[in-house]
Formats: structure tokens, C-alpha cells, sequence
């Protein structure tokens, strides 16, 4: 059993539905693992999430760095719930002996992404926008409505007068940086850029999490020369990381994007 069920999303959905994040993360992973105890399920694994460590934690980021400082404050509701998860398999293969272990995947990107601009991850997020600045440059209309009429935004299609569509771009920081030079666009990006951030294919993972399931127990996670039984998850990440501004730049320059990008610390 693999639970991958998870109410996710980027900064700005935590950061405005912090009730909904530990509500529903909690509700999800309280049933199905409590339901496949109830029910034997010989193994199971359970995908947390790499900000279930501090905002000040060492990099590179250690297992034993879990609970060791404070969480980044905007997503913490979210940590919360995904520290919980991990208690709770640890917690049932104390009491009950079953094999439950838990993996920390780091920020994943790949096909059938969340490309939603309020509730999407850091990467897709950034692909997107860049895109949709990119049409705005090139006065490419028929693009940015057929990107509307797949993924609207707060409701505004590719069927939205041109002005809605402008408006609602602009809230989401694609806008014209001159007016009087249309084609002069600029794309907003939250924060410094300066964060570091360690990216992995959702493919490899899902290798990395079969690799798991046949091959590590919990009892293989557990340190026999420690007289405590914690930090029983694994990391998964590429090892690699790279700022949100190299990010974009790469996106940038990828896209052939030759706006302004704008980073709003």
C-alpha cells in the first residue's frame, strides 16, 4: 500500500487555506493508515514531505534534522500534519509490529503537473508564468487563450474579454512593465530568489519508492545503536539544488523570454 493522497499546493495556498491543509492532510492519513492496520496490510509507505524539517536546517538535509528547530511559518499546518504521519506509521509498528515506513520525497515536478497559479508548486508555477509572459510579449493571443480554456483562472477563460484576461494576469504578476511599449513584459516572483531548492522527476521517484517496497523493512531503518527508535524516514531527493533566480533565469532563458523578472522579497 503507497499513500500518495495529499491536499498540496505552493506558497500562496498555504498560506491562505492553512486550516484546510492541516485538516485534510491529517483526516486522509489518520483513515488509511489506521484502515490498513485494521485490515493487515503487510507493507505500507507513506509520502511525506521535505518541509517537515526547519527553516534554519542544515544543508544538505539530514533525517535526524526532523523536530530539531522551528518550520518555516508558511507552511507549517502542512509540516504538522506530515510529522504526524511519520509518528503515526512509527507509532503502529511499535504497538502493533507492522511494517509502515515513511519517505521525505523532495520537490517533485513532472508530466500532469499542478500548473494552477494559485496552488501550484514553485516549479510549475515559474514554467507557467514565464509561458504566459512570453505570449504577452509576442502579442500571442491565441496561446494564452488556449492556455486559459485548459486551466482557467478564477474562473477567467480563454472566452474572457481581453481585458478581464489582461487584469487577471496582472494579479498574478505577468504584466506590461510599459505601457506605451506593449511588448515590454514583466513576470513578479515571489520572494528573493536567493532560497536554495532541490528538484526530483516524479518518475525517478516513483523508481526510488518501488526500489523501497521491495527491498528496506522498517526493521532495517531502525539505528540498534541508539536506545531510542526515531527518525525511521528516508529522504529521496537528487542531491542537487538550485536558487528559485537560477530557476527562473534557466526558464528564462529556455523559453526564450526576453521580459523583465521581477523578484518581490
Amino acid at each position: 500500500c503507497i499513500i500518495a493522497a495529499a491536499k498540496v499546493g505552493g506558497i500562496f495556498a498555504n498560506n491562505n487555506y492553512p486550516a484546510d491543509f492541516i485538516y485534510e492532510n491529517l483526516m486522509i492519513q489518520n483513515h488509511l493508515i489506521h484502515g490498513a492496520y485494521l485490515i493487515g496490510v503487510n507493507k505500507l509507505l507513506f509520502l511525506g514531505s521535505s518541509c517537515i524539517y526547519p527553516r534554519e536546517a542544515e544543508q544538505p538535509i539530514k533525517e535526524n534534522a526532523l523536530l530539531s528547530g522551528y518550520l518555516e511559518k508558511t507552511n507549517e499546518p502542512y509540516a504538522i500534519s506530515k510529522i504526524a504521519g511519520i509518528k503515526m506509521c512509527e507509532s503502529y509498528n511499535i504497538q502493533h509490529n507492522t511494517n509502515f515506513i515513511s519517505v521525505m520525497p523532495t520537490n517533485l515536478y513532472g508530466p500532469n503537473d499542478n500548473f494552477d497559479l494559485e496552488k501550484g508548486h514553485v516549479l510549475p508555477a515559474l514554467l507557467r508564468k514565464i509561458h504566459l509572459g512570453k505570449c504577452l510579449e509576442n502579442n500571442d493571443w491565441i496561446s494564452i487563450k488556449k492556455d486559459l480554456n485548459k486551466r482557467p483562472i478564477e474562473g477567467v477563460s480563454g472566452l474572457s474579454k481581453k481585458t478581464q484576461i489582461i487584469n487577471m494576469l496582472n494579479k498574478y504578476g505577468i504584466s506590461f512593465l510599459n505601457k506605451s511599449k506593449l511588448n515590454s513584459v514583466q513576470v513578479e516572483i515571489w520572494g528573493s530568489g536567493k532560497p536554495l531548492r532541490e528538484f526530483l522527476w516524479s518518475e525517478e521517484m516513483s523508481e526510488a519508492c518501488i526500489f523501497l517496497m521491495n527491498n528496506v523493512n522498517f526493521e532495517d531503518l531502525i539505528d540498534k545503536n541508539s536506545s531510542e527508535l526515531t527518525n525511521t524516514h528516508i529522504n529521496i531527493g537528487s542531491g542537487e539544488e538550485i536558487s528559485i533566480k537560477s530557476l527562473a533565469f534557466l526558464i528564462k532563458e529556455k523559453l526564450s523570454f526576453k521580459g523583465n523578472l521581477f523578484f518581490n522579497s
